[in-house]
């Protein structure tokens, strides 16, 4: 493990104090080494937070949004589920060189689409045969958008009978594989309002999406299934574990437990990047394994574990304003890529048009 070192006030963006974190001294050069950035979402403060390695230091660069949750990433193309909408950003290279900057970005997204939900408390997403698919919490189902609709339910548990906005069973989560979305989690299999907080300790469960069968019981508020090199990895996050599913005997087998509420899982090669939140003093999280801990000792931040040693090698830590993390997402193929989201001036006079449309004999 290397030593934890001090993040220098200028390699946070903002400037604002209460941003601050401590992290090991190889975090950095590993995201630079992957040749990759790190994206997190913080509901509970209001950012999305950009983990970028900035010549040997780590940079983190926050962005407002209305209570970020889900998080979609590809080299191109970044999705960010908020309160009552889902926004969509796409990689224009050509503005980089238009940002006021004392360091060149390799990556600019600028928004795209903007689609309005309500108050879905949409979590988890991902594009799914080019499109997006997400999670809706409040109407236990999962869904995607429209021209015309707020969403559109394209499949829900076979134990919620209707749709309608009662979070029954708190769906969290969900995985793709092969090209589709295979398996969900839940943190209940209630058909009743919030049914699901009667046991949340430990009736969260695994649903095979195909099948529309209970996959695994007995977990604790899992979050994130993620299909990867073979298995099919979740954070029971009540217990601040990270491990697997045999799915031949829906026993769950775990790797190691953090210091935290796990939850926000992304993979590149053998590496797992695990948010981890302190979780609040409030009813949704008495009662579980991890709220037993001082809250000294659980920890805010983005966790690495080389899943080849199941050790740690690597953390960021938020020390202050920052308590939740919700999604991790790794953004391949750029090391310090801009995201931009209140600059007037440039996303009005910045056009992306087709080929064709810019030949000379258009």
């Amino acid at each position: 493990m290397a030593a934890v070192t001090d993040i220098p006030p200028n390699s946070i963006d903002n400037h604002d104090a209460g941003l601050r974190s401590v992290h090991t001294s190889n975090f950095p050069d590993l995201l630079d080494q992957l040749g990759i950035t790190l994206l997190v979402t913080t509901y509970q403060a209001g950012k999305l937070v950009m983990l970028r390695s900035d010549q040997g230091v780590l940079n983190t660069h926050f962005r407002m949004f209305d209570k970020p949750m889900g998080l979609a990433a590809d080299a191109n193309r970044i999705a960010i589920g908020t309160a009552m909408q889902v926004h969509e950003f796409h990689n224009i290279p050509a503005a980089c060189n238009r940002l006021q900057s004392s360091r060149p970005h390799d990556a600019c997204f600028l928004p795209r689409v903007t689609h309005h939900t309500g108050d879905i408390d949409v979590h988890e997403m991902a594009w799914v045969q080019d499109e997006l698919v997400f999670v809706n919490t409040r109407f236990s189902c999962l869904a995607k958008r429209s021209g015309t609709y707020n969403f559109v339910p394209v499949w829900r548990p076979s134990f919620i009978t209707q749709n309608v906005p009662d979070d029954c069973c708190h769906l969290s989560g969900m995985a793709v594989r092969e090209g589709d979305v295979r398996y969900v989690t839940a943190l209940g299999d209630s058909n009743e309002p919030s049914g699901w907080r009667a046991n949340k300790k430990d009736g969260g469960v695994l649903i095979d999406v195909q099948s529309n069968e209970i996959a695994a019981r007995g977990l604790s508020m899992p979050h994130s299934p993620r299909w990867h090199d073979g298995k099919l990895w979740l954070l029971n996050s009540g217990s601040g574990s990270f491990g697997a599913i045999d799915l031949a005997s829906g026993q769950y087998e775990p790797m190691l437990t953090l210091p935290g509420f796990t939850r926000g899982l992304s993979f590149y090669g053998p590496l797992a990047f695990i948010g981890l939140s302190q979780v609040r003093e409030t009813a949704v999280f008495a009662g579980i394994p991890i709220a037993e801990l001082p809250m000294e000792q659980r920890c805010c931040g983005v966790w690495v574990v080389n899943l080849q040693t199941a050790n740690v090698i690597a953390f960021v830590k938020f020390e202050d304003t920052v308590q939740e993390i919700f999604a991790v997402e790794v953004l391949p193929g750029s090391r310090y890529p801009e995201l931009v989201n209140d600059d007037r001036e440039l996303i009005a006079s910045t056009y992306e048009l087709p080929d064709t449309t810019l030949s000379c004999n258009s």
